[in-house]
């Protein structure tokens, strides 16, 4: 092998399919040769005792830019990505300001990316009562999909949708050719459940996790896999909290219909005592689970039922986190930085979890599920050269002053973990190596393939 910019050499190289033994050639930014390669190259990295991942993709993001840059911001967001092993990611439709509802806002959240980010991305656009005429324009500037919330966002300009809406923006969808994406919880449940529990001036952390109970989860799921069935789209499960909700989407799947569904590592690590131990920095919606649910969503995790992970890393300022009412507190995990450490431990070291599903379920699938190019979820001759040195022997504590959030509070700190993030490599160029960022932002938008 000649003309290589960067070869690994002696790792294990972590894929879908299995564990093995080989060297990488990089060149031009793309694997140009992967197995036993001979020759020089400009930069050669000893991998030697690390297990090189794709880089890790995450699906759902909120780094809420423009507008609420304060809460985190893509150039913040993206450095605690590549701290974690990750080299892309799908920024969610809210929490910025204006939400992407159009062409106009997308082009506002693209520009700030462009020049922040330092992992590629992706950009989800929203699907709201009222935008349902903007989903062809936004498909045209490159949409990884559309987001749509069955239960109150919590955000004042991206509205719920209600099952008219969600259908004619499911058909619209369809014939785009784009997936719909949906946070599950029923509003009328979770409403109905809320203005009960504070007219009794109940505001404690067990009544907020009362009020939004699992059955409002499985409601939704049911209603959107129908729709889904009716109208013929793709359709994405976010954020499935518990094994019941993973239960109806094997179900539906078995009957033809295109649904899949994601979870994240605080529902696979994180249980409902931990929200009553550590308070706002572990509140989320849908909320932490009991073991029971947690267990039985391991059981599809490593089935293989659930298609992909993703952090739904959701930050804010620490006065929003802060209130006597639980209701008012703001519900977001930040959790971007710590995907991969996480199941290594808790799957594949705890629960015996293969490395390569933990490949699968954080980068694979996602390239396949969300149409990406094939340059991008694999370690292949021909794919960018996005990885992620994982050194599996080193133990470590999560510290606050280690986050490269733009706040440094997340629920796992003071967590055990087993799986150092040592290097994340972006198309042959090293971004992040031994806890410090060392380039400057290179992403690019990536779309899915028509």
């Amino acid at each position: 092998m000649t003309n290589c910019a960067l070869i690994l050499r002696n790792g294990t190289v972590v894929t879908p399919d299995g564990v093995q033994q080989a060297d990488i050639g990089v060149a031009d930014g793309k694997i140009v040769a992967l197995g036993t390669p001979s020759g020089a190259a400009r930069e050669v990295v000893d991998a030697n005792g690390l297990h090189i991942f794709p880089g890790l993709i995450d699906a759902h993001v909120h780094f809420n830019d423009p507008g609420r840059a304060h809460w985190e911001g893509i150039e913040t967001g993206s450095r605690a990505l590549a701290a974690g092993g990750g080299t892309m990611f799908f920024d969610m439709p809210l929490n910025s300001s204006p939400p992407t509802l159009d062409a106009a806002s997308f082009d506002a959240k693209l520009a700030v990316a462009q020049k922040t980010s330092l992992t590629d991305f992706a950009l989800w656009g929203g699907l709201t009562p009222g935008n349902v005429d903007k989903l062809e324009e936004l498909a045209e500037r490159g949409v990884i999909g559309f987001k749509a919330f069955m239960s109150n966002s919590g955000i004042e300009d991206f509205s719920s949708v209600d099952d008219a809406t969600l259908k004619a923006g499911m058909k619209r969808a369809a014939r785009l050719g784009k997936l719909v994406a949906v946070h599950a919880e029923s509003d009328a449940i979770t409403r109905e459940l809320s203005q009960l529990a504070l007219a009794q001036n109940k505001t404690s952390v067990r009544d907020y996790l009362d009020s939004r109970p699992v059955r409002a989860e499985l409601d939704a799921i049911q209603r959107a896999i129908a729709l889904a069935a009716e109208t013929g789209c793709a359709l994405h499960i976010v954020h499935v909290s518990c094994g019941a909700g993973v239960g109806f989407v094997v179900a539906a799947r078995a009957q033809g219909v295109n649904v899949t569904c994601e979870t994240c590592p605080h529902y696979l690590t994180l249980s409902e005592g931990d929200v009553e131990k550590l308070g706002a920095v572990a509140k989320c919606a849908p909320p932490l689970r009991t073991k029971l649910a947690q267990d039985a969503l391991w059981r599809y995790v490593a089935g293989g039922a659930v298609s992909t992970i993703g952090s739904d890393h959701s930050p804010s300022p620490p006065d929003l986190k802060r209130d006597k009412n639980f209701f008012k507190v703001w519900g977001g995990i930040s959790g971007v930085q710590h995907t991969l450490p996480l199941l290594i431990t808790e799957g594949n070291v705890n629960r015996e979890v293969a490395l390569q599903s933990v490949a699968r379920l954080t980068s694979f699938n996602v390239a396949e599920r969300f149409n990406l190019p094939p340059a991008k979820g694999r370690i292949v001759a021909g794919a960018d050269a996005d990885f992620a040195l994982v050194d599996l022997k080193q133990k470590f504590t999560v510290r606050a002053e280690d986050l490269f959030y733009r706040h440094k509070h997340s629920p796992y700190v003071g967590r055990a973990l087993t799986g150092r993030v040592v290097r994340t490599i972006l198309r042959g160029q090293t971004i992040f190596r031994d806890g410090k960022i060392v380039s400057p932002p290179v992403g690019r938008l990536v779309k899915p393939q028509p």
